[in-house]
């Protein structure tokens, strides 16, 4: 308690002596349970309906993980809890049912750029609270964390057990005494005049601003002792003392106090100054820090990308009718799907399907739409509508319609039946097949159309189409988009090695009856899995030959990118590779549209040119 009064921390009030406690002690403020700053114009840069906003997700994650800790999000939606622990340092794990949310993750992550955080090593409070963390390493291999902004945090604990504050009023208060024993020597002999004069001041202030216009530093100016002190108040010391008590002393003078009085307090307020540069200096090196985890120290002029990631996608198993299912489940019978229900969701699911596509059309990738001049049902269990669209000489062409299925791929089975269908009835010259995904073999199928008399399109539905009113409406939604066929040639190459040659991307345009070929400069990417197993495909080598590309990534980093840097990723010739197990290589490939598109070609017997 002596050293809080000496450090002039006490403030009496008429009950109490209360710690007195300066913005400077702790200069933040606690979070508490009411996260006002959340609402409002946060929401307002939601770009998916359930997205929750970023800072709501940012100060979560904050508050119960460290920097490299694992943070798993089993509903993705927009990503951005995935976002939120890329930009803070966390590692993480999302995961949707909705193609449509995980490609929105996707693309936010792969354009996002975030500030570049300075590291420091692990102190031992970080150890004791995440002895098993995995925490951050920066290519030394020593774990590391943020180096965050502090503030220090003065407590009354901390200034009361503070022992370097004694040394500092032993030194000091005998200069103060002394400059307080001058002072009251000097205001012992300011006459009367002066101090009705001073007195006057304070009255005229209070009879025209009232009474609570009166502060202590008023009366402590125009007051000048004894008549300062209260004689009805009982007090521990003298009350008629002609002069003033250290915790009595104005802190400025007044103009109408005499020369020397003004002199003699501003000798005692200089040195009472000094005391407690002294004194505080002491209370904030003896405090404990703060770490304010959403201040991380930011390297100026570095931008920081997303770190690798991958997508996977969970593929049952393929089993046979005769095969024992490796999932157990609860004996009896389990509620499930009403069968009789099932054609009228079909039914309405393919009115939908054919009335958007009547409505939009087919669009191709030179942003020419292929209108339907008439589009009817058609009641095949595989050609679900037939129609008319014109070419450019006013020629009208018959075209049939696959549509696959709600939820799940178009497979190879699909296409072949469609195909034979459709060059059956001999009145068809074009077919699109429409879906939501696509299957490697289905892809393959279609872009080698092998029947001459049906020309075979692959018509991508937009995710989205089946999400309601879950994405925000854009014009221009081009809800059917036509793939294109990659254009490449397989080597094999004496060593028995073989290489992939990418040339480009043809895609058929039915309003113009002809084939559009994309040079291969103008491919964002490509990729080769060497040994593709039918069902997941593995990129073993990536490419990029749109070097355009670059300067876009040069202006989105807003910085300089060194194109012979990526000089190796931009070849249209793949390394070269051996035959693996399942001899087949697969190639996919981004067209200049953004759409994926893959070719498989079989090794086995292979003399040159595509596969079998």
């Amino acid at each position: 308690m002596s050293r809080l009064s000496k450090a002039e921390r006490l403030l009496k009030t008429r009950e109490f002596a209360n710690f007195i406690k300066y913005f400077d002690d702790f200069s933040v403020s606690t979070v508490g349970n009411l996260w006002a700053d959340t609402m409002g114009t946060a929401e307002q840069d939601k770009v998916y309906v359930v997205q929750t906003t970023t800072k709501v997700i940012q100060r979560c994650l904050l508050m119960t993980t460290d920097p490299g800790d694992l943070v798993l999000d089993p509903t993705c939606g927009s990503g951005t809890t995935a976002y939120v622990a890329e930009q803070w340092g966390r590692r993480w794990i999302t995961m949707d049912t909705s193609r449509v949310a995980l490609s929105l993750a996707r693309q936010r992550l792969m354009t996002a750029r975030f500030d570049y955080f300075e590291l420091r090593p692990l102190n031992d409070d970080d150890r004791r609270r995440n002895p098993d963390g995995p925490w951050l390493k920066n290519g030394d291999g020593a774990p590391k964390t943020l180096d965050c902004e502090t503030v220090p945090h003065v407590t009354l604990k901390s200034i009361a057990q503070n022992t370097a504050l004694d040394a500092i009023f032993v030194r000091h208060q005998p200069v103060l005494d002394e400059k307080l024993k001058a002072l009251n020597a000097v205001v012992a002999k300011v006459g009367k005049d002066a101090r009705q004069k001073l007195a006057a001041k304070l009255a005229a202030k209070q009879k025209a601003e009232g009474k609570k216009a009166i502060t202590e530093a008023d009366r402590r100016r125009w007051l000048l002792p004894p008549a300062n002190r209260d004689p009805k108040v009982k007090l521990t010391v003298d009350a008629g003392l002609n002069g003033w008590y250290e915790w009595e002393v104005p802190f400025d003078v007044d103009l109408d106090w005499p020369q020397d009085l003004q002199s003699a307090l501003t000798d005692y307020r200089a040195a009472w100054r000094a005391k407690m540069d002294e004194v505080n200096a002491a209370i904030a090196a003896n405090a404990d820090n703060e770490e304010l985890v959403d201040k991380p120290r930011v390297r100026k002029n570095v931008v920081r990308v997303s770190g690798p990631f991958t997508m996977e996608a969970v593929m049952p198993a393929e089993l046979g009718l005769d095969e024992d299912s490796p999932i157990g489940g609860a004996s009896g019978d389990l509620d499930g799907f009403d069968a009789a229900d099932a054609p009228q969701n079909a039914e309405a699911f393919l009115d939908r399907m054919l009335r958007l596509l009547k409505q939009d059309g087919v669009r191709f990738p030179d942003n020419k739409t292929a209108s339907f001049v008439r589009l009817g049902p058609l009641g095949d269990q595989f050609l679900h509508a037939e129609g008319e669209w014109i070419d450019k000489e006013g020629n009208t062409r018959g075209v049939a319609i696959s549509v696959g299925p709600e939820f799940g791929p178009v497979t190879a089975w699909q296409v072949e039946h469609a195909l034979t269908y459709a060059a059956r009835r001999r009145v068809y010259e074009d077919l699109v097949i429409a879906g939501f995904s696509f299957d490697a073999e289905a892809q393959a199928l279609i872009q080698d159309d092998p029947n001459p008399q049906v020309r075979c399109h692959l018509a991508h539905i937009r995710p989205d189409v089946n999400m309601g009113g879950l994405l925000k409406d854009t014009p221009n939604a081009q809800l059917f988009t036509v793939f294109g066929s990659p254009r490449m040639h397989l080597d094999n190459n004496p060593d028995g090695m073989f290489t992939v040659r990418l040339e480009g991307v043809d895609i058929y345009n039915p309003v113009e009856n002809t084939i559009q070929a994309t040079n291969v400069d103008k491919v964002a990417a490509w990729f080769v899995d060497s040994d593709y197993d039918g069902r997941t495909f593995c990129i073993t080598q990536a490419f990029f030959p749109d070097k355009s590309a670059w300067e876009k990534l040069a202006k989105a980093l807003k910085a300089v990118v060194d194109e012979s840097a990526f000089e190796a990723l931009s070849g249209t010739v793949s390394l070269p590779f051996a035959a693996g197990a399942h001899k087949r290589v697969a190639v996919k490939v981004i067209d200049p549209r953004g759409n994926e598109v893959m070719r498989v070609m079989r090794l086995d017997g292979l003399t040159g040119g595509y596969g079998a």
